[in-house]
């Protein structure tokens, strides 16, 4: 089975998604997500110009030596342009051996580990009081685990809060340049705890309470939240710190026993290396599009194992429903699933452009049976909705620092 043609397409149905499809002489297709929030147009470069002419004639079935060819073939290695491209002929080529063998490709990857996939879903407000409202709503619907994320006292809208925006959705919309947004880690300590004690008393011990920093505080900052976040038993505080240097993370892991999550920006298994070797986190979030599709996740999620690092799956509104459906085949497969991030599942224009049939009960998932996939792409309805170029905020601290991000 021979591929015959790449095509991509770019859309932006309230956010900016990248999408291959891969098309084989038998007239079996694969869909891929190759987004990359804010550097969309070099990763259609990447596919098109370099990749694409390379892959033209091979067997669509060799998704093993393609993706070494792809990752070994090229003396630049990595980084995330390259890897986001990767990730979506990877998944293209796994949904097309799926529907070639007519199974699910969780199946391919060896079966179920679990019935249905436990999603988080995120609870953010202008104040704390907003916030711990809106977790109850979720609490009410079914969800057993909720991302808190409150304004901070002083600087208005901050990470994790939609501010006039109706749904994640809205967020990003056309933005020619970067927004800016204000940070003050005095503040943010002011008021982090205050969010956490009155979640406990008000939604009780039963729920999983998660927390995103966003790397916004230092090492030794992030230790000290860590510490002060212990009595609240967090499922895990995510992106306490950057972890460029993941030495990073011993100064954290030596103080604080609340576990630490990170991995959202990472592209290959070597930037998570030592920090699950090491075991410095408790759960690893790198995303399928962002680390080289179903191939490049399945070995972190196998490496992770050996160190008893579990999987979260990074699932903002910046990966296409391409990229969720194949989160869920790898998290009903994986042995060391934790948790899938949740946001929903669009608006009516993603879901017209990506229809699909995956449906929340009582805050999860069950994986279909469908061939491949599970989710399909509609190119005429994504050419109603063109590219608009938009840029992800950066933070600055009150005296102009540019802070870490």
């Amino acid at each position: 089975m021979k591929i015959e043609e790449i095509k991509v397409f770019v859309c932006s149905p309230g956010r900016n998604f990248v999408t291959v499809k891969v098309i084989t002489d038998s007239g079996i297709y694969g869909i891929g997500d190759a987004t990359l929030n804010g550097r969309e147009m070099a990763v259609v470069t990447c596919l098109e110009e370099h990749i694409a002419p390379c892959l033209i004639g091979r067997d669509a079935h060799d998704i093993e030596d393609i993706w070494q060819y792809l990752y070994k073939g090229v003396y630049w290695r990595k980084g995330p342009v390259n890897m986001a491209a990767i990730a979506a002929i990877d998944m293209a080529l796994w949904d097309i051996k799926g529907k070639a063998a007519n199974m699910p490709v969780y199946q391919l990857l060896g079966g179920k580990s679990r019935t249905t996939v436990t999603l988080y879903a995120h609870a953010s407000g202008d104040t704390i009081e907003d916030t711990i409202d809106k977790a109850q709503a979720h609490i009410d619907a079914g969800f057993k685990a909720v991302r808190l994320q409150t304004a901070i006292p002083g600087l208005g809208v901050t990470y994790g809060v939609l501010g006039d925006k109706k749904d994640y959705f809205e967020l990003q919309g056309n933005r020619p340049l970067p927004p800016e947004e204000p940070w003050s880690t005095l503040k943010y300590f002011n008021m982090v705890e205050d969010l956490f004690k009155l979640a406990r008393d008000r939604l009780g011990n039963d729920v999983h309470l998660l927390h995103d920093v966003h790397s916004r505080l230092t090492p030794i900052e992030s230790a000290r939240l860590g510490k002060l976040l212990e009595p609240y038993n967090l499922l895990f505080l995510e992106d306490a710190s950057v972890a460029e240097n993941q030495e990073n993370y011993k100064v954290i892991r030596h103080h604080t026993t609340t576990p630490l999550a990170i991995g959202e920006t990472f592209n290959t298994i070597w930037e998570c290396k030592n920090l699950i070797q090491e075991q410095l986190i408790d759960y690893i979030r790198a995303a399928a599009t962002h680390a080289g599709g179903i191939t490049g996740l399945r070995r972190i999620a196998d490496f992770a194992n050996i160190y008893n690092v579990k999987t979260a799956p990074h699932g903002a509104p910046d990966l296409s429903p391409v990229c969720f459906a194949a989160h869920m085949h790898l998290n009903i497969w994986a042995p060391n699933f934790g948790i899938q991030e949740f946001v929903g599942f669009g608006n009516e224009q993603l879901n017209e452009i990506f229809p699909h049939r995956y449906e929340v009960k009582d805050g999860t998932v069950a994986v279909l049976d469908a061939p491949g996939l599970g989710v399909d792409f509609d190119e005429s309805a994504s050419q109603k909705y063109p590219y608009k170029r938009s840029y992800l905020p950066v933070s600055r601290l009150e005296d102009g620092t540019l802070w870490n991000w």
